[in-house]
């Protein structure tokens, strides 16, 4: 099936998101697991799988709408030096998956391609849920502090 105008390019920006998700998800999992804090660890290796989950279905409907996925296009990787910049890094990350899915989604309804838009409103609402988890993380660290914090992430429920 042929893509309408403008809806490739903009889930080629998507995916170029997506694909940059998974490597700070990524190198953020294993910061934490190498400074001892398993349980955030475990959290950020989950999103970077789902993010993965992602690009993988942008990839599958580029190439169905006869589109060429951009795999080799990154924006840069943000590291920090600390658990809790990393959950900052993460959420600013996520908030600008959000506008740029829901950019494209007012953009699919404006040209009239509604199975793409149904697709992009099932991830962005996957991101929403990023974001509340990174929120709420970030809230516990102000309520009890970043060390009591982090002495519950020594454990991972695995």
């Amino acid at each position: 099936m042929k893509a309408k105008e403008g809806v490739v390019e903009r889930l080629n920006n998507i995916l170029t998101i997506e694909l940059t998700a998974i490597n700070q998800y990524f190198i953020h999992a294993e910061m934490a697991n190498n400074w001892g804090f398993p349980g955030v660890g475990k959290l950020f290796r989950a999103n970077s799988m789902a993010e993965m989950e992602d690009a993988q279905h942008l990839i599958r409907h580029i190439l169905y709408l006869e589109g060429l996925p951009n795999l080799q296009r990154l924006n840069q990787v943000q590291v920090g030096e600390s658990i809790k910049e990393d959950l900052e890094l993460n959420l600013e990350a996520e908030k600008g998956a959000v506008e740029a899915v829901a950019e494209a989604i007012t953009h699919c309804a404006s040209v009239g391609d509604y199975t793409t838009r149904s697709i992009l409103e099932g991830m962005i609402r996957e991101e929403e849920e990023h974001i509340d988890t990174l929120e709420t993380q970030l809230e516990i660290i102000n309520t009890i502090g970043i060390d009591l914090y982090l002495n519950q992430q020594i454990h991972s429920d695995d």
